[in-house]
């Protein structure tokens, strides 16, 4: 299999593993966002093994599917923001494909980057929900970061246990 052929169907199972992951919800938000079974993991290994263009169209492309299947449309800025940014900063995780610990670096920094669209967009257009006493940025901080810091952490928790780290090894051999 060429690598062109093998980044598209690694590509392709990693959103579809994504999507039904997305699906497993330990924890929803009354506005949108949720703590899932490990959604943002698969979109960050293409990143790591593929490096940064391919995680980036990977989890711009999962950011649409998204918004497909649970849309929540106010503007077109609101949206691109929401699903295409947000998610496809988790690919941002491919500029430390080739670094010691970089799955762990890597799957922070994308965390972080869908972190950013997600609390932007907080900020511009969801500002209307934070509470009379509480403002803008700080409700969107605090929203926001709650379901992606404890999906974060969980994730981080299993990336550190050997047999999980063995297992992924195992993985990113098949993918050279």
């Amino acid at each position: 299999m060429n690598k062109t052929t093998k980044k598209l169907v690694f590509s392709a199972a990693a959103i579809a593993l994504a999507q039904v992951a997305s699906m497993i919800k330990i924890i929803e938000m009354p506005m949108g966002g949720s703590v899932t079974l490990l959604s943002m993991l698969f979109i960050v290994l293409i990143g790591y093994w593929f490096g940064p263009a391919a995680g980036l169209m990977t989890g711009a492309a999962y950011g649409m599917l998204q918004f497909m299947i649970e849309p929540v449309f106010y503007t077109i800025p609101q949206m691109l923001t929401d699903y295409p940014l947000a998610f496809g900063a988790l690919g941002l995780s491919g500029f430390f494909y080739k670094q010691k610990h970089g799955l762990i670096i890597g799957y922070l920094v994308g965390v972080l980057g869908r972190f950013f669209f997600s609390f932007l967009s907080g900020i511009i257009f969801f500002a209307a929900y934070a509470p009379d006493n509480m403002a803008a940025p700080l409700y969107s901080l605090a929203y926001n970061g709650s379901y992606l810091g404890a999906e974060a952490a969980i994730t981080i928790i299993l990336l550190a246990l050997p047999p999980v780290r063995h297992a992924l090894a195992q993985v990113k051999r098949l993918v050279y």
